[in-house]
């Protein structure tokens, strides 16, 4: 028996505490009057992912509870001691916030991942204060940037309210990728509305098997070099065509071959994505550039 196999059978053996039940429905109705709009239209812009577990009746309380948990900061404070019950490993929204600084308005929404298997290896704890780190000092340094343009911008004779229109926005977030019974993969995305020469973005692969992270040669095996080199190479053509752009030459700096710190991210359908930044192997207009890699 693996060990989802074995989280699966402790799941099914595991009751809902009464009390579990009673302090979410209690969470639920004290702000669910005050959020009701904030919760609609959070729905509707798709940001967020809600999941199907499939393990029957509980799960389906489960994802009731996550839902809740994402959408709303306060209900995450509120039960933030309550056990972790059925996943085998899920994204949720940990914490986020708006503010205004000046005339720049910031956005961060903070993932954390959560385990329930034998042993992580201290995985999410990891990735955790990792992602932590990365976002604050991403809003942190994109503040500082906009200030910075916005004191050049004024000593070159731009006015305040020539400035007020350029509607400054710092934004921090993820997306979910993929998730299967085998990995769970996850992107968290910094961009600022007046650049994107600082935009950023961290992949994050895991086996949810060993508990570990994933590597492209554990997705493609031991000749993953030369197979993601060789599609990409006989991609790029009609890659070019797509995008309307074509792309660097090796000569001039463009691709020749990938490495052990290619970003990639996973498929709902096993295939690995390998995503080039802006600027790496075509001329800016072409943005990122992705590249899927039959397994």
């Amino acid at each position: 028996m693996n060990q989802l196999d074995d989280a699966k059978k402790r799941y099914d053996e595991t009751p809902i505490p009464e009390e579990l039940s009673g302090r979410i429905q209690g969470a639920i109705e004290q702000f669910e009057g005050r959020k009701a709009a904030s919760t609609r239209n959070h729905n509707r812009d798709g940001k967020r992912r809600y999941y199907k577990w499939g393990l029957g009746t509980a799960a389906a309380f489960l994802i009731t509870f996550t839902a809740a948990l994402n959408i709303n900061t306060a209900f995450a404070e509120e039960v933030h001691q309550i056990p972790v019950v059925g996943a085998i490993a899920r994204v949720l929204t940990v914490s986020s916030y708006k503010k205004t600084v000046g005339d720049e308005k910031i956005s961060v929404e903070v993932p954390g991942v959560e385990f329930i298997q034998n042993d992580t290896h201290g995985l999410s704890r990891q990735i955790n204060e990792e992602i932590q780190e990365i976002c604050s000092k991403y809003a942190d340094e994109s503040l500082e940037r906009a200030q910075e343009y916005k004191q050049a911008f004024l000593d070159t004779g731009g006015t305040e309210a020539e400035w007020a229109e350029h509607k400054i926005e710092i934004k921090v977030w993820y997306e979910i990728n993929a998730q299967s019974d085998d990995y769970l993969s996850f992107v968290v995305r910094g961009t600022e509305s007046w650049t994107s020469a600082y935009s950023q973005e961290k992949y994050y692969n895991i086996d949810l098997k060993s508990g570990k992270l994933l590597s492209l040669g554990d997705v493609l095996g031991e000749d993953y070099i030369k197979k993601a080199n060789e599609s990409i190479n006989s991609q790029m053509e009609e890659k070019s065509k797509e995008i309307g752009i074509p792309f660097f030459t090796p000569e001039e700096g463009g691709f020749e071959s990938i490495n052990d710190e290619t970003k990639f991210y996973m498929k709902d359908n096993g295939n690995p994505v390998i995503v080039f930044d802006k600027y790496e192997i075509a001329p800016g207009a072409a943005g990122s550039v992705e590249f899927e890699i039959a397994r």
